[in-house]
């Protein structure tokens, strides 16, 4: 059985490490550098970077911050945020990511992800859906989370896959901040629809809410920010508590 991953998430504005709730009011939470190089030795299994408002601000992503953040990791690096073109890919990639996550222009154009993977392989993209509830859909969003689509997550989640995405990382705009626990019920209905990998996202509140993840959602990864930026749970507590749950983790 593989380990599952557990995963920080550096989001990133002007430079610097934030934080808010579904979005908003968002919080300077460190230097990313300093962030990341310390998540690399509290053994983390993976970091993710995403340059929040990028894609609203139509701007490429942060290069020179994310070379500076990858010669401090020995753990594989996602990078997003701004992403609309196979240049961009290619620059992150040469900058020292190992993936890249698209989001606004994997909606806006679903072949664009055919192309990236056709060229670059499945290995090095993760789509990154922001998704709201919509009655007893779940609808995705784009541009940070400001647009609603009106497209139904679920359907659009299998499209991604079918294009060659890697992995799909799955952000709650409902839960995000909120520390009430991932939504399970769509990371399970996500899950059950793919057969890549699946990363849960936003809501994480107490060593609880990852076991959901991985026991309801069915997912492979969960992603985690405030948590562990605010040291209110190390990446040791999690992955010990994981494991005396019998999830098969990376200790």
């Amino acid at each position: 059985m593989l380990t599952k991953r557990i995963i920080p998430c550096l989001d990133i504005k002007d430079g610097r490490v934030v934080k808010g709730t579904c979005f908003t009011d968002l919080v300077d939470s460190g230097d990313p550098v300093e962030l990341a190089k310390r998540y690399g030795e509290m053994g983390a299994d993976e970091l993710v970077f995403l340059d929040i408002t990028a894609t609203v601000d139509k701007r490429k992503t942060l290069v020179e911050l994310v070379s500076k953040v990858g010669k401090v990791l020995s753990i594989p690096f996602t990078v997003g945020g701004g992403v609309s073109e196979l240049q961009d890919v290619k620059a992150l990639l040469a900058a020292g990511a190992d993936k890249v996550s698209i989001g606004s222009e994997a909606v806006k154009n679903p072949d664009f992800i055919e192309e990236i993977c056709s060229e670059l392989g499945r290995q090095a993209i993760v789509i990154s859906l922001d998704v709201k509830k919509d009655g007893i859909t779940w609808k995705v969003c784009i541009d940070g989370g400001r647009i609603q689509t009106g497209i139904d997550a679920l359907p659009f989640a299998e499209l991604m896959e079918k294009k060659g995405a890697g992995e799909l990382l799955v952000n709650s705009l409902d839960r995000d901040g909120t520390k009430s626990g991932y939504d399970v019920e769509l990371l399970a209905e996500i899950s059950e629809r793919v057969n890549i990998p699946v990363i849960a996202s936003s809501g994480a509140g107490c060593k609880q809410d990852f076991l959901d993840a991985f026991e309801k959602g069915k997912v492979d990864a969960v992603l985690a920010a405030r948590l562990f930026h605010t040291r209110e749970l190390s990446i040791n507590d999690v992955k010990n508590f994981l494991n005396l749950s019998d999830i098969p983790i990376r200790l």
